[in-house]
């Protein structure tokens, strides 16, 4: 299975994504992508073999995948303090991959019902793909 880890800022969540992902016993073949360069970077001390940076790795990243997950932001133009470009929104949004979107309740957005912390929100996220 194709997972694609999407993160910005500085990759803290991607990073977590993938060292979870990686205990598992499942075959996965994770691709980070970065919209910063710091986000990448530290994706892949998290353990990714294959990362890139910036708009056009999304798109071609969300064509490609299985499963797309990352912070809910990844759908919404102009969030993660406008490193989501609305480019990026649509690839990932017009996806045919599964997406596992985690509640984060920064950059403006407020999400309604998500509970728990973010190691726990990630660790509901590693589940759900997992079962995939």
């Amino acid at each position: 299975m194709k997972v694609l880890v999407i993160d910005g800022q500085g990759g803290k969540m991607g990073r977590e994504i993938i060292e979870s992902l990686l205990l598992s016993d499942k075959e996965l073949e994770i691709t980070a992508v970065g919209t910063n360069s710091m986000a990448t970077a530290n994706m892949i001390k998290g353990g990714a073999v294959q990362a890139a940076t910036g708009e056009n790795a999304v798109i071609v990243g969300a064509r490609r995948a299985d499963v797309i997950v990352g912070p809910m932001g990844i759908v919404i133009a102009d969030s993660l303090l406008g490193e989501i470009t609305p480019a990026m929104a649509v690839a990932v949004g017009q996806s045919s991959a599964k997406k596992v979107l985690i509640p984060v309740s920064r950059c403006g957005t407020v999400i309604a019902g998500a509970s728990g912390s973010t190691g726990e929100l990630i660790k509901k996220a590693v589940e759900e793909i997992i079962k995939l």
